[in-house]
């Protein structure tokens, strides 16, 4: 047994015969020696441990050589390709948190690459060469687009909401109505997030119903603010009412109060002249009187992740001088992208057309349901052991936005004979380009909505691929 061993090992070729491989040298140009070095030592190492269990029949060298050389290939790619990259949204929920939510526009694309190429101007004036806002830009774009006195860019909207109350209420009282206690992804809860930024928080009315008087009564030596934060996420419907606005903000300014408004996701255009509800805007929030508002920059914005701080000067600079401002603050990448998706919203015309956000949430139905049967004829006459109908269904905002507020959307249904459909959506998302689809009723369903320019290419082609084109 040990001679059998020693007779197999003997025939393990070294690192460095490897390193010379035609095959590799691609790798080692792209990652580097040292990386490709590494790979084939643990790919020599499965190998031995494979000979000393007599796992398989015997191989010669070559034979050897090669399996190293292919187990080596599939590390280095496993290795150098991208996690943080292009997956496709079958899923039809626009606002996708596990997939990157908002869908960056072409124009804050196109400006990163033509003006984050080299160095960059940050937080330099270029008349007088001295150190400036990172933030001037964003802030002169929402000071036009919401009419707030000034603004500044945190790095999301709970940042946005922990730094302000530390700002105008640490170790002082802010009062809540219960129905607005909402809890975020990830298990965040506003009583928490308060918690963390030193306000005292202060529940007052019934998780329906909260009238002027219990923020009236509420009001203390110790009261510093009123909060209203907007249950972007869930609707309470019924036998219920809230304090508007307006009414918050006398109840606040005469009693010497700071007024706060998160508006959560951040809407800049009216979203019920598309037939939705009405959401609460920035320029809405600012027009009412808030003192300081917060908002999301990647929800109804669409932009990269971000959180919008605006309102009264004095306190947005209090909020920039804040010591926890700089824990907060965003990079250039952030400041780039804000600023060419605000710039599409001061014409409403370039933001509906070119912020694929809004894009997706206006495709018409009959659009929608042309490109499924399209896709749905494409499949059925090409895939084997496999149902391809269309269906009825709906789409949603995702990530908190418009919640209950369900699209109308037609589905590409498929039900795979030989395999399940769990199984069928694990290879889809395995796929090169990995595809996320929704399952329902044992059947994988395929939402256009959310598929970008020739994404439906790719889902085709990777369905061929798994369930195999008919003979």
């Amino acid at each position: 047994m040990e001679k059998h061993n020693e007779q197999s090992l003997r025939k393990l070729p070294s690192v460095d015969i490897l390193l010379k491989d035609p095959g590799l040298e691609g790798f080692i140009a792209e990652a580097g020696r040292k990386v490709v070095a590494d790979s084939i030592r643990q790919a020599v190492e499965k190998v031995r441990e494979v000979l000393l269990a007599k796992k398989s029949p015997e191989m010669d060298e070559n034979t050897i050589q090669q399996k190293i050389i292919t187990d080596t290939k599939q590390r280095l790619e496993a290795t150098m390709r991208p996690y943080y990259r292009k997956v496709i949204n079958a899923t039809g929920i626009i606002l996708h948190t596990g997939l990157g939510r908002a869908v960056i526009p072409s124009q804050a694309l196109h400006q990163i690459q033509n003006e984050l190429s080299g160095y960059s101007l940050l937080q330099t004036d270029p008349e007088t060469g001295k150190r400036s806002k990172r933030d001037a830009r964003i802030e002169q774009l929402l000071q036009q687009l919401t009419g707030a006195e000034a603004a500044t860019i945190v790095n999301n909207n709970a940042a946005a909401t922990s730094i302000v109350l530390n700002t105008v209420a640490k170790d002082k009282e802010v009062i809540v109505s219960r129905g607005q206690l909402v809890e975020i992804g990830g298990s965040f809860r506003l009583p928490d997030v308060m918690a963390f930024s030193g306000a005292k928080l202060v529940e007052v009315g019934a998780t329906n119903k909260t009238h002027p008087r219990d923020y009236v009564n509420a009001i203390t030596e110790d009261t510093a603010a009123i909060l209203r934060v907007h249950p972007s996420n869930y609707k309470i419907q019924g036998f219920s009412s809230e304090v508007p606005l307006d009414e918050l903000v006398e109840i606040a300014h005469s009693n010497k109060l700071t007024m706060i408004d998160d508006v959560g996701a951040g809407a800049l255009i009216d979203f019920s002249q598309f037939g939705f509800e009405p959401e609460p805007t920035l320029n809405e929030s600012i027009a009412k009187g808030a003192d300081i508002v917060t908002a999301s920059a990647d929800k109804l914005i669409g932009a990269s992740q971000g959180g919008i701080i605006l309102g009264k000067a004095e306190l947005v600079e209090a909020v920039r001088k804040n010591q926890f401002a700089r824990i907060v603050r965003v990079g250039k990448l952030t400041l780039v992208t804000l600023e060419a998706t605000l710039k599409l919203f001061l014409d409403e015309s370039m933001a509906l057309g070119h912020v694929p956000t809004l894009q997706m949430l206006r495709r018409d139905d009959s659009e929608i349901a042309s490109q499924a049967k399209s896709m749905a004829s494409r499949l059925g006459t090409s895939i084997s052991n496999c149902a391809v109908t269309t269906t009825a269904g709906f789409s949603q905002m995702g990530s908190g936005s418009l919640p209950t507020q369900n699209l109308a959307t037609t589905h590409i249904a498929l039900r795979p004979e030989k395999i399940s459909a769990d199984t069928l959506a694990g290879r889809l998302r395995q796929y090169s380009t990995p595809v996320f689809a929704r399952i329902h009723n044992e059947k994988v369903l395929i939402d256009p909505r959310t598929l970008l320019s020739g994404d439906d290419k790719i889902v085709i082609e990777a369905l061929l691929e798994i369930l195999g084109n008919k003979q």
